[in-house]
């Protein structure tokens, strides 16, 4: 597999005339199955339309974790493990670190000055982490600045898409707010230019289009939060099942997943509600016979069918999935210079589009004073 690899990392030389496509994970632990309907599906989709570029954006890692560099360190390689093992492919798509690559600070530097704080904090994504994560007015003020580094981690590829998760659209659209301004200030667009025309009228940035997964919030497989909502999956909330986990563990998981206490407690069965369930969210998100799916959602209304048949039959669809993820990332854990070639290729490629795009970024803002090259050692 190294010696196919290798030849795959040759092959990414090759120029292409495709669309651009970027998106990428901050580092906080292995991906689950939030992420994969979320994003990765979309991304395992696309590979062969568009040329890929996929960010592991270690940097924002250190906005709630810069205690923690060796977590993070180790959480980049499980990015890159997972990604592999999905089957994101090196031959098509390029993977890179971000503290790799220098040209995505400098654009964050930039675009920094073309959006207001107050604009920034009026992020409901930054708001909503700021509560999750009980930061208070505690937060070091990298973490405003994420951000507007995440506008510099899209735009610095000048992709025609973006594939993330539903929590993401507050971000992108700071982006097509700084890819806007940035054209109407420096490369004279004009402002009443549609969206869809930036770059045809002289724009350099596009005013990028998001790509929500099919499934727009996974919830996770714990009770409820305080209002009652189902919370989204997440490694922080103790309420994930991890792409990497073995098949004990997803029926561990599953088996002891919170259900609808009024499946228990009602008198009269049609109270059960499967919307209030997140094995129901599952079923729908993951179970390819939906048919069935169908039936049993109007068995269990009725009380006809309980929790555990429902679970039982979850924990076969989830290990049908995860079975030949996990059996492949098993052998990229016994090939780490395999990851960290496919890591160091992509990397590379990463710094030849974000170079590009700063130099003419600098052209249009009369600040490109001296050519220069920057590659890996």
């Amino acid at each position: 597999m190294a010696a196919r690899l290798a030849v795959y990392f040759v092959m990414m030389s090759v120029p292409n005339s495709k669309p651009r496509l970027l998106t990428g994970d901050t580092p906080t632990g292995r991906l689950h199955l939030g992420h994969y309907v979320g994003s990765v599906e979309n991304r395992l989709a696309m590979q062969d339309q568009y040329e890929c570029y996929f960010l592991i954006a270690n940097k924002h890692a250190f906005t709630t974790r810069s205690d923690k560099p060796a977590e993070i360190r180790q959480s980049v390689l499980d990015i890159a493990t997972d990604w592999l093992a999905v089957g994101i492919d090196p031959a098509k798509s390029h993977m890179f670190i971000q503290s790799e690559v220098p040209a995505i600070d400098e654009l964050t530097f930039f675009f920094a000055m073309l959006i207001p704080f107050n604009r920034v904090m009026r992020n409901p994504t930054l708001a909503q982490e700021i509560k999750d994560k009980e930061l208070g007015d505690k937060y070091p003020f990298g973490f405003p600045m994420y951000a507007v580094g995440q506008c510099a981690d899209i735009l610095a590829f000048r992709p025609a898409v973006v594939p993330v998760g539903e929590d993401q659209i507050p971000h992108l659209e700071l982006t097509r707010e700084v890819a806007r301004k940035f054209n109407q200030l420096y490369c004279g667009v004009d402002p009443h230019t549609e969206d869809k025309d930036y770059v045809k009228a002289g724009g350099l940035f596009p005013v990028i289009e998001p790509k929500v997964g099919r499934v727009r919030r996974l919830v996770g497989t714990g009770a409820p939060g305080p209002s009652g909502e189902l919370l989204k999956m997440g490694k922080s909330l103790n309420n994930a099942i991890f792409l990497s986990d073995d098949a004990d563990t997803v029926q561990k998981k599953v088996m002891g997943m919170y259900t609808d206490p009024k499946r228990i407690r009602a008198t009269d069965p049609g109270e059960a509600d499967p919307e209030k369930n997140p094995l129901w969210a599952f079923h729908l998100a993951f179970n390819p016979d939906q048919n069935w799916v169908g039936e049993q959602q109007e068995a269990y209304r009725q009380g006809k069918v309980g929790d555990v048949v429902i679970k039982r039959k979850l924990v076969e669809v989830l290990n049908s999935l995860i079975d030949p993820i996990r059996t492949r990332r098993k052998q990229f854990e016994q090939q780490p210079d395999a990851v960290l070639a496919a890591l160091k290729a992509g990397t590379a490629k990463a710094n030849e589009m974000a170079e590009q795009t700063l130099q003419l970024a600098k052209a249009a803002m009369k600040q490109d004073y001296f050519p220069r090259e920057l590659k890996l050692k």
